[in-house]
């Protein structure tokens, strides 16, 4: 793979998780204000904000595996192995990297891999 495309996806990657940790850094104020303020609601106030911390924790638990994806990829650069697939070894287009730069299976792999999941 060349150098300039890791280059690039390197900055891509680094730019995708500065974006999440900026994200979870809001969600955690938002949380704050909603946990402070259910001390001084009704019960419809109180599920409401119950709704909404679920779906801010589930949030945060997408953006924190997409993080974890990213590190990985970043140190897979840093090895010299990015772009190969981590199941087949072979490597992995570049047109699905840059739709996905923290992609870490070729295709046919991740979809034996969601097949396997199912």
């Amino acid at each position: 793979m060349k150098q300039d495309f890791q280059d690039k996806q390197k900055k891509k990657l680094i730019a995708q998780r500065n974006e999440i940790l900026e994200t979870l850094a809001g969600k955690n104020e938002q949380l704050r204000s909603l946990v402070q303020g259910i001390d001084s609601g009704d019960d419809v106030d109180i599920a409401s904000d119950t709704i909404d911390r679920t779906l801010l924790n589930s949030l945060g638990e997408a953006d924190a595996a997409r993080l974890s994806m990213i590190e990985r990829a970043l140190e897979r650069i840093e090895r010299g192995t990015y772009g190969n697939c981590l199941m087949c070894g072979k490597p992995i287009p570049e047109a699905r990297l840059e739709a996905i730069p923290y992609a870490a299976l070729c295709v046919e792999c991740q979809e034996k891999e969601e097949r396997r999941n199912r």
